[in-house]
């Protein structure tokens, strides 16, 4: 798939996105799940023991998602089986690297063998592209907490895969009119060689476009690529007033070239691959100020008791504090309506977990809202439907497994070179 079915419209207003069965319109989607769970049923409908596998980025130029991705799994997990509502989840975690380190291979293998039936991840859309097929053919349940690229939502995948981020579509909407309501004219971009890097690129430039912009100057670089000189010479030359930078971690070395050629920090405009708190970490201090540059990135703004527990879970496992929580909230809410689903078919199999989750999201029937596993598991116990709304928002999977309501969120650095939300 190429883009989204059906002829849709998008309006971007205040940077948040909610994707209706319909058209794309801007307005704020995301409901606060409830802080302290309460009890699910003394009677579970079901004692399953669920094996579910993760692929995320512990290596790689996506390994600065790994943490905040990692943290949200694990939370998700210990809550699930701390309820005793009658299932258990069996999580056995693997590396996902990137599609030029290809530590994919084998994990997808490790997991496979491990009899898992439902995967979180991958973290990145090239290496979902790669292994989603593999995983149909062995009826396993895919969900991804990060994956945007707009081919997911008409792939041949028999009904097994689902994510909880929005499409490239919406981000690259929400970042084009940022960067146009800000007053710029001409837009610079350096972009990734990939299916993520060109949809980005291709939605930026069509909105800044439309806005009146003009794109007067890109270029793209290889996925394993290390020397960006020649991609930064080519945005200099035409002088533009601001520039999209769309990578992964590659930005931390593509970030002071264009220093170097007299690109100030506050021209920069960042996307979900590298927008991070460069300040928190010595691995990526730069030896100069990024304020004023800005980005967006998925997902709603985060209640404290959630970031709160996501680090007890983190540094109780023996790791330093999660540096921010991108994808966070994403990876959790997958974890809980995996979980959902399967309590809510009787069952541990992939396709029969598949057939319950646009039901226990909302997408389907008509559920009791609820908003933590336990409450919700309770509903199902006691012979109802329920309805998640998570921390990622109300979720609601359509039938291609596309979230129905995702939120967009617009960032600023600060001097300290870490991000504020500012919508």
């Amino acid at each position: 798939m190429n883009a989204l079915k059906g002829s849709r419209t998008a309006k971007v207003f205040a940077g948040i996105a909610l994707l209706s069965a319909s058209a794309i319109v801007i307005a704020g989607c995301s409901s606060t799940p409830s802080a302290e769970p309460s009890g699910g049923s003394d009677k579970p409908a079901a004692d399953l023991t669920l094996k579910l596998g993760s692929l995320l980025p512990q290596t790689g130029s996506l390994s600065f998602l790994g943490p905040p991705m990692e943290s949200g799994v694990g939370l998700a997990v210990q809550e699930v089986n701390d309820a005793a509502a009658g299932v258990t989840i069996d999580l056995t975690a693997e590396d996902e690297g990137d599609t030029d380190t290809k530590a994919y291979e084998t994990s997808i293998t490790k997991l496979q063998g491990a009899g898992v039936t439902a995967i979180v991840g991958a973290a990145a859309s090239g290496v979902s592209r790669l292994i989603l097929d593999g995983n149909v053919s062995a009826g396993i349940l895919q969900i991804s907490a990060s994956n945007t690229g707009p081919d997911f939502t008409d792939w041949d995948d028999n009904g097994l895969y689902f994510r909880t981020a929005p499409s490239d579509l919406l981000q690259g909407e929400v970042l084009g009119n940022l960067i146009a309501e800000d007053g710029h004219k001409t837009l610079g971009v350096i972009y990734q060689n990939d299916a993520y890097g060109t949809g980005l690129f291709d939605n930026i430039k069509a909105t800044f476009e439309g806005a009146g912009g003009e794109v007067v100057a890109s270029a793209a670089y290889n996925v394993g690529d290390g020397q960006f000189d020649a991609q930064v010479e080519t945005i200099k030359a035409e002088n533009p007033d601001a520039v999209a930078i769309v990578s992964f971690d590659q930005f931390k070395t593509i970030a002071p070239l264009l220093v170097n050629a007299g690109i100030s920090p506050d021209k920069f405009y960042m996307v979900d691959g590298n927008l991070s708190d460069y300040g928190s970490s010595p691995d990526t201090n730069f030896p100069f100020s990024l304020e004023g540059a800005q980005g967006t990135k998925p997902g709603p703004a985060l209640e404290d008791d959630f970031t709160d527990r996501l680090q007890a879970y983190w540094t109780g496992e023996g790791n330093p504090e999660v540096n921010d929580f991108t994808y966070a909230a994403e990876a959790y809410d997958a974890v809980v309506l995996v979980a959902l689903a399967s309590l809510a078919a009787g069952s541990t199999e992939g396709a029969d977990i598949a057939a319950k989750m646009a039901e226990v999201s909302g997408g389907s029937g008509d559920g009791e809202k609820c908003t933590s596993f336990a409450d919700c598991a309770k509903i199902i116990n006691d012979g109802g439907t329920a309805d998640y709304d998570g921390y990622s928002g109300e979720i609601t999977f359509d039938e291609n497994g596309d979230p129905q309501g995702a939120s967009i969120g617009t960032y600023k650095y600060g001097a300290d070179n870490l991000i504020t939300r500012t919508n």
